[in-house]
């Protein structure tokens, strides 16, 4: 399970998943191979092709890290350190990977750093989403792509929950709702508005796990399953009332060039630049330290 942590007041709470089992209590031998298929369909059609530098915002155990394949360098980025060490222990150490533990709140990430990115799973525990929207848009260069899944509060079963009065809070408003602590639905125009805001241009979206419910999984074999959905992704865009949306978006101009390595951290607290010293970054302007630990950025909190 997660646990929540206090931040400052600057920054809203966050969902944290330091010394959690997720990786085996949610998905490995869990039923799930259906949202697991569904959704690389998704990513793989909106993530190009190719690309120079990739990071996955929230990687976690680093899940979906194989759908990076055909990019140069790989951030693999999280909150929880535990789970940025098991990904680590699987994925191995190389240039080609960088481990960063941060506050998506307050990223450590330096302009012009990423021209792909990725975020699954992961916005719906956010309480300030388009703030953390907005970190992102800063960290990627122009043209850059951000593949972005959301949860749909505008789905078809609290449609009919709602329409039933089995439910009080209403689908079609635009407001988030959070049913749980620190977990949020968004209405896709809540999202559409969020994602503009930060400065995003959203290209295409696609309606994802149609079929979750456990009846079509007693009653339907998985390749059935993942065979229907990959349909409804692409006629159900006329409607998206599914409960997960993967969404396309686009930073305006033309494909820029990434930061070279040696410059893609900033200081996640005054933005002022870093320089490595021994096994820590150290904030040039303000001379605030920050771990690295057995080869893990750690940019939560100075030491």
């Amino acid at each position: 399970m997660s646990n929540t942590a206090k931040k400052d007041v600057q920054t809203p709470e966050v969902c944290d998943y330091t010394g959690s089992t997720y990786r085996a209590d949610f998905w490995e031998g869990k039923g799930r191979e259906y949202e697991d298929a569904v959704e690389r369909i998704a990513i793989r059609s909106l993530l190009p092709k190719e690309g120079r530098r990739y990071i996955d915002f929230g990687a976690g155990f680093g899940r979906l890290i194989n759908e990076a394949a055909n990019y140069e360098q790989v951030v693999v980025m999280d909150y929880s350190l535990t789970m940025l060490q098991d990904a680590q222990s699987r994925l191995g150490r190389s240039d080609r990977y960088i481990y960063v533990a941060a506050d998506l709140y307050r990223l450590p990430f330096a302009p012009n750093t990423f021209d792909v990115a990725l975020m699954c799973r992961v916005i719906h525990h956010l309480a300030d989403a388009p703030l953390v929207l907005k970190q992102i848009r800063a960290s990627m260069t122009s043209g850059a792509t951000f593949v972005l899944e959301y949860a749909n509060k505008r789905n078809l079963k609290a449609i009919l929950r709602y329409l039933l009065r089995k439910q009080e809070w209403s689908p079609f408003s635009e407001e988030p709702i959070e049913f749980v602590k620190l977990n949020f639905d968004f209405h896709p125009q809540y999202m559409s508005h969020a994602l503009k805001a930060a400065g995003f241009t959203t290209v295409r979206q696609y309606p994802v796990s149609w079929l979750r419910l456990g009846i079509f999984k007693k009653l339907l074999p998985l390749n059935v399953m993942v065979l229907l959905d990959r349909l409804l992704q692409q006629v159900g865009r006329i409607a998206p009332v599914s409960p997960s949306i993967f969404t396309q978006n686009r930073v305006p101009g033309d494909r820029g060039m990434v930061a070279p390595v040696d410059s893609i951290f900033k200081c996640p607290q005054c933005g002022g630049a870093v320089e490595r010293q021994d096994e820590a970054m150290v904030c040039v302007s303000e001379g605030k330290r920050w771990a690295i630990r057995d080869g893990i950025y750690d940019f939560k909190e100075p030491i």
